[in-house]
């Protein structure tokens, strides 16, 4: 009986104990797994994708910045125009107030007596009625300067205010491009910084070829692309885009050695004889808008929501585009970027 007791009351061990920590640990390890997944940190994005982040926002503000310094050099256009055009009209001004001052000093000379006073004791009444009937007439010149001057110095304050609001408008201009350059600037040195700390493999995802690899791998598409074109002035526009393969990025610029994305079709454009807005948002406006189905050489091509990328169309699904300071003037597929529309312009 007390063996009997000894049996029943023994502790769990053995083949038993181990199952049941096998248990609790695995219940404790599954447990961990949840509460691991549930607070998972989150995946790290690619090593480029803040270097792509911040070159897209520094084109945008490169758009910005071109589109103030287009409404910057129109006022100050203007303003130089009313400058000249009220100077001409002071001009006219200080010529009428000399013949109004003439016309006073001949009456002020002649005046003082009565004119019938002046008949009986005139030595010459011809001579006086002649001279009376000058007077006359002197004075009707007299009210029609002293309007001209009138008429003239209301021009003048009208240029003036016309003027004062140029003035305006070209200081909220110059702190537009202020704000904007100093976000360029800040984006761009961002941008260094992040690819200074990426592998030189990475970083040659970013940069691409060199501007020799460049230039070769646009020329074998040039004459099929030249052949496309719809008409001389887009086959110009080709060309030219297609001799600036390899040319740097310099935000601001529209050659004819550097170009940001916008200056790069308005040059294109440009050696056609073709004018064309100075922004990526005013350029879409600029001509027929086709579908991307119909795209033909020649045409602009738009990327990204704020329309803030433009490139010049080649055929074959590429195009040449000026892409960002780490990169040169290059022949991309259209795919690359999230397409936003599309342009003809001639």
């Amino acid at each position: 009986m007390a063996a009997h007791r000894r049996s029943r009351q023994r502790p769990v061990g053995g083949t038993t104990a181990r199952a049941a920590v096998t248990v609790v640990l695995a219940g404790t390890a599954t447990a961990a797994g949840f509460d691991g997944a549930a607070h998972a940190a989150p995946r790290p994005a690619p090593a480029g994708a803040d270097v792509d982040r911040l070159y897209r926002e520094a084109e945008v503000a490169t758009e910005k910045y071109n589109g103030a310094k287009e409404e910057a050099d129109s006022a100050r256009e203007r303003l130089r125009d009313l400058q000249d055009e009220t100077a001409r009209a002071q001009a006219r001004l200080n010529k009428a107030r000399e013949a109004l001052g003439a016309v006073a000093a001949a009456q002020y000379r002649a005046g003082g007596l009565d004119p019938a006073l002046r008949l009986m004791l005139s030595d010459d009444p011809d001579a006086y009625l002649d001279g009376a009937a000058l007077a006359e007439r002197a004075g009707s010149r007299h009210h029609a300067e002293l309007g001209r001057v009138r008429a003239q110095l209301r021009e003048i304050e009208k240029l003036r205010g016309a003027a004062r609001v140029e003035v305006k408008t070209l200081t909220t201009r110059r702190a537009e491009l202020g704000r904007h350059k100093r976000t360029i600037t800040e984006k761009l040195s961002a941008a260094r910084q992040a690819l200074s700390r990426m592998s030189p493999e990475e970083r040659a995802g970013i940069t691409g070829g060199t501007g020799r690899a460049a230039r070769s791998a646009g020329v074998t598409a040039r004459d099929t692309a030249l052949s496309q074109a719809p008409n001389a002035r887009a086959a110009q526009a080709v060309a030219y885009a297609h001799q600036k393969l390899g040319s740097p990025y310099v935000w601001g610029a529209t050659g004819p050695d550097a170009f940001d994305c916008s200056g790069l079709v308005l040059a294109a454009y440009r050696s056609a004889g073709v004018s064309l807005p100075r922004t990526t948002y005013a350029q879409i406006d600029a001509g027929r808008r086709v579908s991307r189905s119909e795209l033909l050489p020649g045409d602009l091509v738009f990327f990204y929501s704020g329309i803030s990328h433009v490139g010049l169309y080649i055929g074959n699904g590429q195009m040449i585009h000026a892409p960002n300071p780490s990169a040169p003037v290059r022949v991309a597929p259209v795919d690359q970027m999230p397409f936003a529309g599309a342009t003809r312009v001639v």
